[in-house]
């Protein structure tokens, strides 16, 4: 299939994009309205552009990159991809939008952007001089010393809540672990600080909290005793760095193998926390079956990726980070463009997921997410469970709330489910029925 003929998206998968729920709406409002006066699609790559009547006399001029996808607006909004360019998406999805020659300022935007890939890709090539190396190892040195002045910190803390006991912390609130996590930030130690914010809510978390807070302080015990532990095998090394907040460069992640295959968009998650607003975009590849995490963040103003659409398949290259159990990656190369995935695969039984599961944890026991593609029924309960063809089950996690839009989409039967696994069950992210792609 030829970029120029792209199939269109669903709504669906436009709506995924969109930053906010008011920009979703306002976007519907506008694919609707008279104010458009030119639309087109084709091009290579593969694009929409359109002009939309706005407040001024000139109208907005609005530019779309299928293959990233990408977006350009001449409107003053600061939202990413604003609600021109997603009623733009919208007008295609519905089959609005006609094939025709791009005009010149859609030209002139492609080839601009092309020239910015090229320059960017040479100066990642241009190595590091001699003094940039040794400030470099000064300043990696600085913080490992600043690292291991927080874990040893950590360890004692870690000892007192076994020497005195747990049995307080549920009437002492958050700030007991707010302290420890605030000493390990300025250690430069985010991971760190990060497992112990997650103990924060488990002694307020009902029945049986007092379980589920020593296994995670277990967890932490262990994570805290293999840094800096000596003959550490390089791959688990690796993945302590990472957990304690000290992940590979961009530089040292795109100099491992590529992994090459056609990588299914199955799920998006977004989270916030401390100002911060992280994107979770998981992966799986058809060939391969691996699973794949492209992590991004953003701080307040600032625009998430929207590269990666939920509901398609691309074939690229991936690098990923080192560890003993590889799952973040960096997207290296394309190549085509994206094109829909309404049926993904392969899909495991249940038996097969959770011996995949339990060999990514005898890597990475500190392992909090994993993407999985199940097929099955959603059962009602407490928990809901997804119970598959040979009666295996797999429980939903409570905290994501009943699955109720899922169960809807699902009619009562057996549906492809793409759900993030969580030590506290499944998370729904995607359901596929009908050739419909449809956000859990």
């Amino acid at each position: 299939m030829s970029e120029a003929t792209m199939p269109p998206w669903t709504a669906e998968q436009v709506q995924a994009l969109a930053p906010d729920a008011s920009s979703f709406a306002s976007a519907r409002k506008l694919a609707a309205s008279g104010g458009w006066s030119t639309t087109g699609t084709g091009g290579e790559p593969a694009g929409l552009w359109g002009l939309c009547k706005g407040s001024g006399s000139s109208p907005y001029q609005i530019c779309v990159d299928l293959t990233e996808p990408a977006y350009k607006c001449s409107c003053p909004s600061r939202k990413f991809p604003c609600k021109h360019a997603l009623a733009l998406l919208l007008r295609w999805s519905g089959g609005q939008v006609t094939a025709t020659e791009p005009p010149d300022w859609m030209t002139q935007w492609t080839t601009a952007r092309g020239a910015r890939a090229e320059k960017k890709a040479e100066r990642t090539t241009v190595p590091r001089t001699e003094a940039q190396e040794k400030a470099a190892q000064r300043r990696a040195d600085k913080r490992a010393e600043s690292v291991a002045g927080g874990v040893a910190e950590l360890r004692v803390w870690l000892a007192d809540q076994i020497r005195h006991g747990i049995a307080g912390l549920d009437q002492s609130g958050y700030k007991p672990f707010e302290q420890v996590a605030a000493r390990l930030v300025d250690a430069q130690a985010p991971g760190l600080a990060a497992a112990v914010r997650r103990l924060a809510p488990l002694p307020s978390s009902g029945a049986g909290w007092e379980q589920r807070l020593l296994a995670e302080l277990s967890l932490l015990h262990l994570l805290t005793g293999a840094v800096g532990a000596d003959e550490l095998p390089e791959e688990l090394a690796a993945t302590v760095r990472a957990r304690v907040g000290a992940p590979a460069t961009t530089e040292q992640v795109l100099a491992t193998p590529p992994v090459r295959d056609t990588w299914q968009v199955i799920g998006v998650r977004d989270e916030t926390e401390d100002k911060l607003t992280s994107r979770r975009v998981w992966l799986r590849g058809r060939d391969t079956g691996r699973a794949a995490l492209i992590l991004s963040f953003a701080a307040p103003g600032q625009a998430l990726p929207v590269d990666l659409v939920l509901g398609t398949e691309v074939e690229a290259d991936l690098c990923f980070h080192p560890g003993a159990t590889p799952l973040r990656a960096l997207v290296a190369a394309r190549h085509g463009a994206p094109s829909q995935c309404p049926q993904p695969g392969p899909v495991p039984i249940v038996a097969a997921a959770l011996r995949e599961l339990a060999a990514a944890l005898a890597g990475d026991p500190w392992l909090t997410g994993w993407p999985l593609l199940l097929y099955g029924t959603l059962v009602p309960g407490t928990p809901w469970h997804l119970v598959d063809a040979d009666g295996d089950a797999l429980p939903l996690d409570p905290a994501a709330g009943d699955p109720w839009r899922t169960a809807a989409v699902a009619g009562g039967r057996p549906v492809t489910l793409a759900a993030e696994w969580t030590p506290a069950g499944l998370r729904p992210l995607t359901v596929y029925a009908d050739e419909e792609v449809v956000r859990a």
